[in-house]
């Protein structure tokens, strides 16, 4: 009866796990899928507003070819005209041009004609004229025209863009720079809002996590108490008691992640070496655990005892899973002059190239148990708590893993 009632509760803790770990991941795919659909409508917008300035550049392109012919026919019947019957139509054709630089060469490539062009320029500089017209030749296909007072040779006619047309070619680029700036704040707005949404929730989950535990735990102490009572028991009681000791420590390490924690100058070799032998107590004959720390002195630093236990308990246990009940974990801790480094190293199945990003993202696992916040919660001990750095070293499918940690001195 009792092992029937123990299956019940055991199972459905693991359906609230289940069940908290899937409501996680689909708040963080929520979270995900909107930047995204956020992202998708900028670029559309930016690509349709792109697309209808080069439309508009296109088109006036095309009329400024048109007045430039109207401008060629006008010279050349303005040149041949001994009527005078449409010299003020012509003229007008011609004097309308004031926006469209133009320049002139005859077959040798002398500039014969100009129209148009900056004066202060013209005046000032004496290769002005012939760098616009090579600006011209790149911009725009000359204009073919038989000199009117020598059909048999021909004049080109080079024109540039006019400043309207410039402006609706830049506008895009300057739309585009503008558009971006925008993204980019919006983004950056947007993942710090998330990211202080999601500490929140997860100091939020860790508070009421300790808070829970709270309870069980004092009516645990409790019965260990009485059983002590009864000599007979002594063998029972003080393994119940490691594990009320192991509840507390829990406890406790949750109950700090709700808040700043306390830093107290702590010997890292023998905090790392405590965990170490921990895991080595729990792990199977065919796991070789080693721990060196021959490239280190006994640096003593400020941390979080608790809170740091937690985040070597983590990697371990994660190598643990990773060499699948046999293999090898090397801790290695070494110093310099500023630094001390913390290596752990397994031979297990590794990340994948995809997945290497993506392992300190809260609610990502490969587990098929597991909220997935052991190594984001570990991340924000070590970044935000002591200020240091973690991250994956190496990683090569099939050959292992290696999680480094850098704290200051």
């Amino acid at each position: 009866m009792i092992l029937r009632k123990k299956t019940r509760v055991s199972n459905h803790s693991f359906l609230q796990e289940n069940n908290s770990s899937v409501y996680i991941r689909f708040m963080i795919r929520s979270i995900l899928n909107w930047r995204a659909a956020l992202a998708l409508i900028a670029i559309i917008i930016v690509a349709s507003s792109v697309f209808y300035s080069q439309y508009l550049a296109r088109k006036i392109a095309k009329e400024e070819r048109v007045r430039v012919e109207q401008w060629v026919a006008a010279e050349k019947l303005l040149m041949t005209d001994t009527t005078g019957i449409s010299t003020p139509l012509v003229t007008s054709l011609i004097t309308e041009n004031k926006t469209i630089p133009i320049i002139v060469t005859n077959e040798k490539g002398q500039v014969v004609l100009t129209a148009n062009l900056d004066s202060i320029k013209l005046a000032v500089d004496s290769n002005y004229v012939l760098n616009q017209l090579q600006l011209f030749k790149q911009q725009n296909e000359p204009i073919e025209n038989a000199n009117p007072l020598n059909p048999k040779q021909k004049d080109f006619i080079y024109y540039g863009h006019t400043r309207l047309l410039n402006e609706v070619q830049y506008y895009p680029l300057l739309q585009l720079l503008v558009v971006a700036l925008f993204i980019i704040i919006a983004i950056v707005s947007i993942a710090a809002r998330n990211k202080a949404t999601q500490n929140q929730l997860w100091a939020g989950m860790a508070k009421e996590t300790a808070h829970q535990l709270g309870t069980p735990i004092t009516s645990l102490e409790g019965w260990v108490e009485m059983l002590k009572d009864n000599p007979a028991n002594d063998a029972i009681t003080t393994e119940l008691q490691k594990d009320v000791n192991r509840l507390k420590l829990v406890s406790d390490r949750f109950g700090k992640i709700g808040s700043t924690p306390q830093l107290e100058p702590q010997h890292l070799v023998a905090q790392v070496n405590s965990m170490v032998e921990y895991i080595r107590k729990r792990a199977s004959g065919k796991v070789q655990l080693v721990f060196d720390h021959s490239q280190a002195g006994d640096p003593v630093l400020p941390l979080s005892a608790p809170l740091f236990d937690w985040v070597i308990e983590n990697l371990l246990k994660n190598a643990l899973d990773a060499i699948e009940g046999k293999g090898s974990i090397n801790v290695l801790l070494k110093e310099n002059e500023h630094t001390v480094f913390i290596d752990v190293t397994d031979t297990g199945k590794g990340i994948t190239a995809k997945n290497i990003n993506n392992v300190f993202k809260p609610g990502f696992t490969t587990k098929k148990r597991g909220w997935g916040l052991g190594l984001s919660l570990s991340k924000r001990i070590i970044e935000q708590f002591h200020k240091g750095e973690i991250f994956v070293k190496h990683s090569e499918p099939g050959k292992g893993t290696t999680f480094r940690i850098i704290l200051k001195k």
